[in-house]
């Protein structure tokens, strides 16, 4: 069984104490759903509460380390260095409609490079981290991406962007170039998790744009720990501040790669 750092224990800790209170406001949100305002102000507040927790809990671990978060930007400390990057409810849509596929990530960034990771999935109470060079683990469980190339069999997960008519078209064609060869395509609604599934073989490949460095920081080091690739699409330097990613197994994600360029060619 592989021990887990203090590190990792502490960004643990700080996820579950996150995932009980939002699980708490989560059971609440079917009582809001047949309001004529609807539970979106309730689900912002209930944001705000867990990365709240999250601030406190990490702040108290490590007081002088940075931060960036979904909800109150960058907080700058003593030790710039360090960065944790945090999205307190990868999701919200899911949740604020009762559907129970969301998380929460943590990633600490260290000298502009992810260095350790968790997404924790309350609701199916997994929990997914990783450390650069130590592997990928679902609780105690190694994970490693599918060894699946075929593109009629594989599943491929994708994320829809803004409602920009210029980058709705691409997003169209992309999909319909990518659905000519993939059949299995999948919408989830929340990136963290689209990496972790990637990461656990239970997807082939992903891709989406309109990202933000905390949907993705954690899970992309969770993923490349599990012998997954993972880049911008259109390859750029930092993919976690790219605002787009492509990945995979090594054949899907050359596949995949390949036709999301080609579409980006065309535009």
């Amino acid at each position: 069984m592989p021990a887990t750092s203090p590190i990792i224990n502490i960004m643990i800790k700080a996820a579950e104490k996150a995932g009980r209170s939002l699980t708490r406001d989560f059971g609440e949100v079917e009582q809001l759903q047949v309001s004529r305002k609807g539970p979106a102000d309730f689900v912002t507040a209930a944001d705000k509460r867990a990365e709240k927790i999250i601030f406190e809990e990490l702040k108290q671990a490590r007081p002088s380390y940075s931060f960036l978060m979904e909800e109150s930007g960058a907080i700058e400390g003593d030790d710039k260095d360090h960065v944790w990057i945090i999205d307190p409810l990868d999701g919200t849509h899911n949740f604020m409609h009762g559907v129970p596929h969301w998380c929460v990530s943590i990633a600490l960034s260290v000298n502009d490079r992810i260095e350790a990771a968790v997404i924790y999935d309350p609701i199916k109470e997994e929990i997914f981290r990783a450390e650069r060079s130590g592997g990928a683990f679902m609780r105690n469980k190694r994970l490693r991406v599918s060894g699946r190339s075929d593109m009629e069999s594989v599943m491929i997960a994708y994320g829809s962007t803004t409602p920009d008519p210029k980058k709705q078209a691409l997003y169209v064609n992309e999909l319909h170039a990518v659905s000519q060869q993939a059949v299995f395509t999948r919408r989830y609604g929340a990136a963290a998790l689209d990496l972790c599934y990637v990461a656990a073989g239970r997807f082939d490949g992903y891709w989406e744009r309109g990202l933000k460095p905390w949907d993705v920081g954690a899970g992309y080091l969770i993923l490349k720990e599990s012998g997954g690739f993972i880049t911008s699409i259109d390859d750029r330097k930092d993919p976690i501040y790219s605002g787009n990613l492509v990945a995979g197994n090594q054949d899907v994600y050359n596949n995949l790669h390949k036709i999301l360029k080609d579409v980006s060619k065309t535009k």
